[in-house]
C-alpha cells in the first residue's frame, strides 16, 4: 500500500484536503484542476497547511497540479472525484475518468448524498466504481464512507479499505447505496429535528446549540449512539422510544423555517445571518475554535 499513484479531480475544500492525506502517506498525488489560479496554487495551499499542523512540509511535493484528466489519471491506481454536487457533471467527468484511467485503477466519488449507483450508471465497467465519502477537513477528519453499489466488486472494496486504512483514515463499509450514506442520514435527522423545535417555538437556536454541546455532544466522541443505548438499556430505550418517536418531527421535505431563511438571503455565516445572527469577528472566532479542536483531537499528546 505504498508508493500508489493517486488523481484527484477538482481542488477545491474537499480535494486539496484529500490530496494531502495521500501525500503525507507517502504517495504521489496528481491534481486536476481547470481553474488556472487556483490550480497554481494548490501546493503552496497544502504546505502552509502542514506547517500550521507542525507537520513535513515535504509532503507538499509529492502533490502535482494538472490541467488536464490524462495528466491526473492515465497511471493512475486510484481515481477520486471531488468536484461539486451536481449529478451530470459527477456522471461527466466519471465518463472521462473510465476512458483514461488504467483498467486496474479504482474510481472513487466523493459526493456526500448522491447516490454512487446514479452517478456510475453511464460507465461500461462499474465493477471497480465506488463512493469514498470523506469528511471536511479531510486531512483532519479519520472517517472515509466506502459506499458499495450493486455493481462493485469486493475486491475493490477490499483494496479501497485497506488503502484508506494504511494512510491512517478509519473506512467504513456502506453495504447499500442509499442518500447520505451514514453519516450524513444520521446527522440531518438530528438537524431536522432541531429545526423543527425553534420553528414550533420550543426553545431559540442557541438554546438547541446549547444542549446538543453541554449534554450529549460530549459523549458523541467516545460513544456512538447504539453504544448510548446499550449502556442505558436496550429496555429503557424501548420505554423511552413508546413516550417520544410519536411525537418528533416526521417532515418529508424541508422545514418551512428554513425555506424562509433562505428566501431572505439567511444563508448564515457567509451572510451574517441564518438561524443564529454572526459579526465578522464571531465568524472567524468560530472557525479557529473548530479548527483548534480538530488539531488537538488528530494529536492529542501535542508533540
Amino acid at each position: 500500500m505504498t508508493g500508489r499513484r493517486i488523481g484527484i479531480i477538482g481542488a477545491g475544500l474537499m480535494g486539496h484536503g484529500i490530496a494531502q492525506a495521500f501525500a503525507e502517506a507517502g504517495h504521489r498525488v496528481d491534481v486536476l484542476e481547470p481553474d488556472p489560479t487556483r490550480r497554481a496554487g494548490i501546493t503552496d495551499r497544502i504546505r502552509r497547511n502542514l506547517e500550521e499542523l507542525g507537520r513535513d512540509t515535504g509532503a507538499a511535493g509529492r502533490v502535482h497540479a494538472c490541467a488536464t484528466m490524462e495528466e491526473a489519471a492515465a497511471e493512475a491506481d486510484v481515481v477520486i472525484e471531488a468536484v461539486p454536487e451536481d449529478l451530470d457533471l459527477k456522471r461527466r467527468v466519471f465518463l472521462a475518468m473510465e476512458a483514461v484511467a488504467p483498467p486496474h485503477a479504482l474510481l472513487a466519488s466523493n459526493t456526500s448524498v448522491i447516490p454512487i449507483t446514479q452517478i456510475v450508471e453511464p460507465l461500461r465497467n462499474k465493477s471497480r466504481a465506488m463512493g469514498t465519502h470523506w469528511w471536511n477537513p479531510p486531512h483532519l477528519i479519520p472517517l472515509v464512507e466506502v459506499v458499495q453499489t450493486p455493481d462493485t466488486a469486493e475486491t475493490a472494496i477490499a483494496t479501497m479499505i485497506a488503502l484508506l486504512t494504511a494512510i491512517g483514515k478509519t473506512p467504513v463499509h456502506v453495504r447499500k447505496d442509499v442518500p447520505g450514506f451514514i453519516g450524513n442520514r444520521l446527522q440531518h435527522a438530528l438537524w431536522r429535528e432541531a429545526i423543527a423545535l425553534v420553528q414550533n417555538g420550543v426553545c431559540d437556536a442557541e438554546t438547541v446549540d446549547a444542549v446538543v454541546k453541554a449534554s450529549f455532544g460530549r459523549r458523541l466522541a467516545v460513544l456512538g449512539p447504539l453504544e448510548n443505548a446499550d449502556l442505558v438499556g436496550t429496555d429503557l430505550t424501548l420505554a423511552v422510544h413508546g413516550y417520544l418517536l410519536g411525537d418528533l418531527d416526521r417532515s418529508a421535505e424541508p422545514q418551512p423555517l428554513l425555506r424562509e431563511l433562505v428566501a431572505s438571503g439567511r444563508l448564515g455565516m457567509k451572510t451574517g445571518a441564518g438561524f443564529r445572527t454572526w459579526t465578522e469577528a464571531q465568524t472567524v472566532e468560530t472557525h479557529s475554535r473548530l479548527a483548534a479542536h480538530l488539531r488537538r483531537l488528530d494529536n492529542p499528546a501535542g508533540g
